[in-house]
C-alpha cells in the first residue's frame, strides 16, 4: 500500500515546493517598496553588483538610478524586475549632440541590456547642468536630449525608456512660499523648450532636493522638526491656504508652481536624489546618523502611504533616496562621504527597519540563483513523479 501512494506522494511534495517557491517570489514582488535609491560607485570598497543585487532584493527595493550604465549592474540585476534609471555623464552630453554618437552610445549600453530582459526606464542626459558655469555644456543638453529620443526610435525602443535630466534646486529662483515658486532668470531661456519636451515625450522633470542644505546654512532659524518630517504646526502658504508640515513637499511643490508658470500642467516632478549625511565636517550642522535616520526612516513612512503633495495630494511623490553606499572617494565635505544607507560591508548606518543581506563575497550569483535552482528541483521531482 504504502509503494503504491509513494508516486504521488512524491508528485504531490513537488508540486507543493514549486507552488511555494513561485508564491514566494510573488510576495517579494508584492511588497516591493515603493521608494527608489541612488546606487554611486565612488569609492574603492564597495561589494560586487552582484553582491549588491541580493542586497536590494532582500530590502525589496525595485527601483534604482545609476549615474552611468554600468554593464556589470545591468547584467547583475538581470530577471530581478529592478527598475533602472540609467545616466549619460556631463562629460560626455556635448558629444552626445551628434545622432550618430547618441545612436552609438545606446546600442553599446542600453540596447543589449534590453534585449536580455534589463528593465530601464529612463535615461538622464547629465546632472546638474544648470548649477555650474559651463555655457557649452548647459547650450548641448536639449540638442543632446533630442539626439538620444530619436535614437531610441530609430532602435524601436521609444516608447520603452524616457530621456531626462535631473536638476539641483539651484535651478529655482524663489521657491517660498511655494506658491510663489519660480526658476531662475537666467535658466528660463533653456527651460521653456526643455518643458515642452518633457511634456511632448511625457517625460518627467527630476529634482535634486536636500532640506538637509537648508538646515545646514541656517539651523537657528529653520526648525528641525520641519526639514525631518516630525510632527510640528507645520507652514501655511499665505497664497493658498495650503499647510506643509515638511520642507521637502514644499520645495517639490514650488517646482510644480515654477513648471505652471511656464504653462505646463501635464509635467510629472520626481525626486531624483534627497537623503541626509550621517556625518559631516564641524561646521555641518545636524550631520548625525540620529538625524538622518530621522529624515531617511519618517520619508519612508511617507512614500509607503502613497502621500501626495498639499499640491497634488493624488500624485503619490516618487522619491529616490542618495544613496545606497557611503562612497569613501568622493570629493568635497565629508559630507558627500556619507550618505549611505549602508556602510560598504553591508552593516547599515543607522537603523530605519531596512533589514538586508549582503552575501559573503563567495556568493557571486546571490539567492535568486538558488531560487531558480529550488524551482528546477521542484520541477525535475514533479516530472519524476509522473513518469
Amino acid at each position: 500500500m504504502a509503494a503504491a501512494t509513494q508516486p504521488s506522494s512524491r508528485a504531490a511534495s513537488g508540486v507543493l515546493l514549486l507552488l511555494a517557491v513561485l508564491l514566494a517570489e510573488q510576495v517579494l514582488a508584492a511588497e516591493a517598496l515603493s521608494i527608489g535609491v541612488n546606487y554611486g560607485q565612488i569609492a574603492n570598497n564597495l561589494p560586487s553588483p552582484a553582491r549588491v543585487s541580493s542586497l536590494l532584493r532582500s530590502l525589496k527595493i525595485s527601483k534604482v538610478k545609476l549615474y552611468d550604465a554600468d554593464p556589470r549592474v545591468l547584467h547583475a540585476f538581470l530577471g530581478t524586475g529592478v527598475e533602472f534609471v540609467v545616466g549619460i555623464g556631463n562629460e560626455h552630453v556635448p558629444a552626445m549632440v551628434s545622432p550618430a554618437t547618441a545612436q552609438a552610445w545606446l546600442q553599446q549600453h542600453v540596447a543589449p541590456h534590453l534585449h536580455a530582459g534589463a528593465r530601464i526606464t529612463c535615461i538622464t542626459v547629465g546632472n546638474e547642468v544648470f548649477k555650474g558655469n559651463d555655457t557649452v555644456l548647459q547650450a548641448s543638453l536639449l540638442p543632446a536630449m533630442h539626439s538620444v529620443h530619436q535614437a531610441l526610435g530609430t532602435l524601436g525602443l521609444q516608447g520603452r525608456v524616457n530621456v531626462t535630466t535631473a536638476h539641483s534646486l539651484d535651478i529655482m529662483g524663489a521657491s517660498y512660499p511655494p506658491s510663489a515658486g519660480a526658476f531662475h532668470p537666467g535658466a528660463v531661456s533653456h527651460l521653456r523648450p526643455f518643458l515642452s519636451f518633457l511634456s511632448a515625450t511625457r517625460a518627467p522633470f527630476l529634482i535634486n532636493c536636500y532640506p538637509f542644505f537648508a538646515y545646514k546654512d541656517d539651523p537657528a532659524r529653520v526648525p528641525l522638526d520641519y526639514v525631518l518630517f516630525q510632527p510640528n504646526a507645520g507652514v501655511t502658504d499665505p497664497n493658498t491656504g495650503l499647510n506643509y508640515d515638511n520642507m521637502l513637499y514644499a520645495q517639490v511643490d514650488a517646482v510644480y508652481t515654477a513648471i505652471q508658470a511656464m504653462g505646463h500642467t501635464d509635467i510629472h516632478v520626481k525626486v531624483s536624489e534627497t537623503g541626509w549625511p550621517s556625518r559631516g565636517d564641524p561646521d555641518e550642522h545636524g550631520a548625525t546618523p540620529e538625524h538622518a535616520g530621522t529624515y531617511i526612516g519618517n520619508l519612508l513612512r511617507r512614500i509607503e502611504m502613497k502621500q501626495g503633495t498639499p499640491l497634488r495630494p493624488a500624485v503619490p511623490i516618487d522619491v529616490y533616496v542618495f544613496a545606497l553606499f557611503n562612497e569613501n572617494l568622493k570629493p568635497g565635505p565629508a559630507s558627500e562621504r556619507n550618505y549611505g544607507l549602508f556602510y560598504p560591508d553591508g552593516r547599515p548606518v543607522y537603523n530605519v527597519g531596512l533589514r538586508g543581506y549582503l552575501p559573503p563575497m563567495a556568493d557571486s550569483q546571490g539567492t535568486r540563483q538558488v531560487i531558480h535552482l529550488l524551482i528546477l528541483i521542484a520541477m525535475a521531482s514533479v516530472a519524476f513523479a509522473l513518469s
